[in-house]
């Protein structure tokens, strides 16, 4: 070590010191969450209340003010803590939105989000059932005792269950599916049982290692008061609840899924066509494009089938594809002409549409890639 480098000995010390005194304090303020989770579910409380964090976050921007300290780093690093919080719950116990444990069935359990649902139903002390094709002889004996019944199978296989889940089913049990539509699965549920209809879109992906701050989005379509326990039981496992249209969600999700899965293909066949590597690319990426790339590699870390079924779950959502494979043959053509002008009157026009919210998503963004810069780079 150089002779000035030793000067440093004792600062640094003294920071090593301090580094494990905050260790010690988050380690007792955990052992404090584990005390207040414990009493959330003997009081039957939602793991997440978004009023308490905000309060707490705003409190806690004022006081690392008041020690000359960036009040936007005091708030990341209050979110991180807890987030570490919540995340600990997802090996413990969840409230319960009932007096009584419901007896839930899903249907294709052995997948991604069949396997994390019955994991937190069963923390949360509900009677699971799984049903899959090597034991759908079970059916008949669970069928009388179900209170809910959720079809959480790929979207082309959605309706060829329901209807042949649905005969099975009493009129008072609840029939549910998870698919990203809603539209067609809600007609073939509606007609194909008497009872209770509620479709269910959790936004998220199967890898999540908790439910709070999760979306989920539900349309109650045949008596809602009937399935209001199970909207109750989403927000006590920390969930943000929205009650949607199923029409009207889904032309949203043909642009949120569809168009951004398909332009993911496009972005990565052409690498492939291209021969630009992933990691070559990197090595002279922007954090924004890095963050893009990001997203891009990670979808085909998943199923080829199920993204499959997602871009081309109906013909509303392919004729979507077509009109922007022809917008983008207009769009093309500015290139062919070497049309500058043209390029910046379409920029333009967007930079119109999008309005406030092009500032909104450039502070976004913003934070998103130093994030990444910071952890990555």
């Amino acid at each position: 070590m150089a002779q000035s480098e030793t000067k440093l000995g004792p600062q640094r010390e003294r920071i090593d010191e301090i580094d494990r005194q905050l260790l010690d304090l988050l380690s007792e303020r955990n052992e404090i969450v584990h005390e207040v989770i414990e009493k959330k579910i003997q009081n039957q409380l939602p793991i997440f209340a978004p009023k308490r964090e905000d309060e707490k976050t705003e409190k806690f921007r004022q006081m690392a003010a008041q020690r000359d300290l960036d009040p936007d780093w005091a708030e990341d690093f209050l979110r991180m803590i807890m987030a570490s919080s919540r995340a600990s719950q997802s090996s413990n116990e969840f409230p319960r939105a009932t007096e009584e444990p419901k007896h839930i069935l899903l249907v294709g359990a052995r997948g991604g989000m069949g396997s994390l649902y019955a994991r937190v139903m069963e923390q949360t002390g509900h009677k699971v059932y799984k049903i899959d094709k090597h034991n759908w002889h079970e059916l008949e004996e669970i069928a009388p005792k179900l209170d809910l019944a959720i079809v959480t199978v790929p979207i082309n296989a959605t309706i060829d269950v329901v209807n042949r889940l649905a005969p099975k089913l009493k009129k008072e049990t609840i029939l549910a599916d998870f698919t990203s539509n809603k539209t067609d699965p809600i007609k073939a549920m509606k007609a194909a049982h008497e009872g209770p209809i509620l479709g269910l879109h959790p936004m998220h992906g199967p890898d999540v290692h908790n439910l709070s701050k999760q979306l989920m989005v539900a349309c109650a379509e045949r008596d809602a008061e009937a399935s209001q326990w199970v909207l109750e039981q989403s927000k006590l496992w920390g969930m943000r609840v929205i009650e949607a249209d199923p029409e009207k969600h889904d032309h949203v999700m043909h642009m949120v899924q569809g168009l951004r899965h398909f332009v993911a293909l496009l972005h990565g066949s052409f690498m492939k066509t291209y021969d630009l590597k992933p990691h070559d690319i990197l090595d002279y990426s922007s954090p924004i494009y890095r963050g893009e790339l990001m997203m891009t590699g990670r979808i085909f870390a998943q199923s080829a089938e199920l993204y499959a079924d997602i871009v081309f779950s109906n013909e509303e959502r392919r004729e979507l594809l077509l009109n922007f494979i022809e917008h983008n043959d207009r769009l093309a053509e500015m290139v062919k002409q070497d049309n500058k002008k043209g390029f910046v009157k379409e920029f333009e026009a967007v930079t119109d549409f999008f309005g406030s919210f092009a500032n909104q998503a450039l502070e976004e963004s913003g934070y998103l890639i130093d994030r990444l810069t910071d952890r990555f780079a």
